[in-house]
């Protein structure tokens, strides 16, 4: 728990959060809530939402309730609840017997709103959604009264009765707050609070006609539970004031509202209606999509919960936003996966190798390290055979300098098998395209090094073809365009998807080979492909011995040399 000690080295948020328990304010209790509206999936910015008020609670020996802001029922989907209830226990948080609705409380928010009519602090408008923005004037320029601002309190009541009744259309009257039409914060200027909506709720069904707008649930549910801190995104700033006021004109159970700057990541898209956008439109397969920044597209195409929770430690708190690199949670996913993820070997673009000299009859196994950095990860029998599969750009017939690899007269190593020498190229007579390559290999170098202590610089990943499965491969790529470095990418809110998406975002690879092991690799298992990246069985098409794999990351770096270079 945090100390009043401590408070300074925390970042603001704990630090107010320290300060009222030091004080006694709430009798020093700390209870937070993460309050996902169920109109999509979380994605990565979410997490840093709910775990910030996860780790808060449990840091300071308190509670945390997960609450569904269930107010709009045209959005919202039982798929929604489901998948978020998912995505935060992957994520490894709990909410224990804490799983509230908003819709949980419709009745005593009706009640909260007839008590602010009775104390002349509410009235039902007739104007229409044009016309209340109309009224409700510019960031420069004062908004005007309602006609109908000043009906007295028991044509108000009688009003709202009949809207819960559902004698009204959608859109023909709200239930608005009296507060200030010449506020210069445009959220005061008598803003909405019930509308009617003939909609099926997927809770509630169609008991209700008149739906809370989320201002006046969110607030007064955080009341009504008895959360302390009501930890929000910076973009709830402006609308504090008008959660302290529905408080404080209710004199209710009053928590502490404190905002923090939302999470932006390069080449992410980070708005759910843009992901919503996404999806409808087809540029992806859905929610789950392994090139969606939705937890549960990261988690089909590989992250594991660890290096999300380690890249939202290093990104922090802040107060202000500013865009993250996306190469540092990619830094992150290769240091967790780099420690625990077995290496295999996997073809992705083969070219046939046949070992001449090698005994057609023959077939061997090698012993194989499954993970270097991880010594309880044992080994496993790699089989081999004559004829292999090596990669295609391992091969060159004329090389440039700097090619280590495998060309006419040269000498390689096959990973934990022999050094083998290209004998002969074969090509096909009406492409001139390599087909096969003819080789031979030294039986005295079995495990890949020679006994006279000759170097070769090249080792090579292969596949036995006898054994070799047959897999489908994934190269992702980022789902948004290369951003144009002239352009401000905060700016690309308002750009056309079109524009924004990366055409190129995957590239499916048939016929790719993959050593037997994997045949069968079960949906999620992760893996580093020697010398391709990491790699995780995906979780929705793969099949026992017909996998698909999708790529979580490459093996470059690209983080490592930008702190490099920040450093000097």
């Amino acid at each position: 728990m945090a100390t009043p000690e401590r408070a300074e080295s925390l970042d603001f948020v704990r630090a107010k959060v320290a300060e009222d328990t030091a004080s006694g304010r709430y009798e020093g209790r700390v209870h937070t809530r993460f309050p996902p509206e169920p109109n999509g999936y979380l994605h990565i910015g979410h997490a840093k939402a709910f775990n910030l008020n996860f780790s808060i609670a449990d840091e300071f020996g308190g509670l945390c309730n997960l609450r569904f802001d269930d107010t709009n029922p045209t959005a919202e989907e039982t798929e929604y609840v489901e998948s978020i209830l998912e995505d935060i226990h992957w994520l490894g948080y709990d909410w224990g017997d804490r799983l509230y609705y908003a819709s949980d409380y419709f009745e005593q928010l009706h009640e909260y709103a007839v008590d602010l009519i009775r104390r002349g602090k509410a009235y039902v408008c007739d104007l229409s959604p044009e016309e209340t923005r109309e009224y409700r004037g510019t960031l420069k320029e004062p908004g005007k009264d309602s006609p109908y601002r000043d009906r007295p309190v028991e044509e108000n009541l009688g009003l709202f009765a009949r809207m819960k009744a559902g004698e009204f259309p959608d859109g023909a009257r709200t239930l608005r707050a009296k507060i200030d039409m010449a506020s210069p914060n445009i959220n005061l200027r008598d803003p909405v609070i019930y509308r009617i909506l003939h909609a099926e709720h997927h809770r509630t069904g169609d008991t209700w006609r008149i739906y809370p707008m989320y201002d006046w649930a969110h607030g007064l549910s955080d009341s009504i539970e008895g959360v302390t801190h009501s930890i929000c995104s910076i973009e709830f700033e402006n609308h504090r004031p008008l959660y302290d006021w529905f408080l404080d004109e209710l004199e209710v159970f009053h928590p502490q509202q404190i905002e923090f700057a939302r999470l932006y990541v390069s080449r992410m898209i980070l708005s759910k209606r843009r992901l919503l956008q996404v999806v409808e439109r087809g540029y992806v397969d859905g929610w789950d999509d392994a090139r969606m920044p939705t937890l549960a597209g990261l988690r089909r195409r590989g992250y594991t919960p660890e290096s999300i929770r380690e890249f939202l430690k290093r990104v922090g708190v802040a107060k202000t936003e500013s865009e993250i690199d996306v190469a540092l949670l990619e830094h992150c996913v290769r240091e967790d996966l780099n420690a625990k993820a077995p290496r295999v070997m996997a073809v992705l673009d083969p070219l046939r190798v046949v070992i001449e000299n090698y005994p057609e009859e023959q077939g061997e196994e090698f012993e194989a390290v499954n993970n270097p950095e991880d010594p309880d990860a044992g080994s496993r029998k790699l089989p081999f055979s004559r004829v292999v599969f090596i990669e295609r750009a391992d091969f060159q017939e004329d090389p440039p300098k700097k090619f280590h690899r495998l060309a006419p007269g040269r000498e390689v190593r096959l990973k934990h098998a022999y050094l083998v020498r290209c004998e002969k190229v074969v090509k096909d007579k009406a492409t001139g395209e390599v087909v096969e390559l003819r080789c031979s290999y030294d039986p005295e170098t079995r495990g890949g090094d020679a006994p006279d202590g000759r170097k070769v610089k090249g080792t090579l990943h292969w596949v036995s073809a006898e054994h070799a499965v047959d897999a489908e491969v994934r190269i992702l790529d980022y789902l948004l365009r290369e951003p144009d470095p002239e352009a401000d990418t905060a700016a690309d809110a308002g750009a056309e998807l079109d524009d924004l998406i990366n055409p190129s975002s995957r590239t499916v690879l048939k016929g790719c080979k993959v050593e037997p092991s994997l045949a069968d690799s079960p949906p999620g298992s992760r893996y580093q492909f020697l010398r391709q990246g990491y790699f995780c069985t995906d979780s929705v098409d793969s099949r026992p011995g017909a996998p698909v794999f999708n790529r979580t990351v490459s093996l470059r770096d690209t983080w490592a040399k930008i702190a490099k270079a920040a450093a000097k």
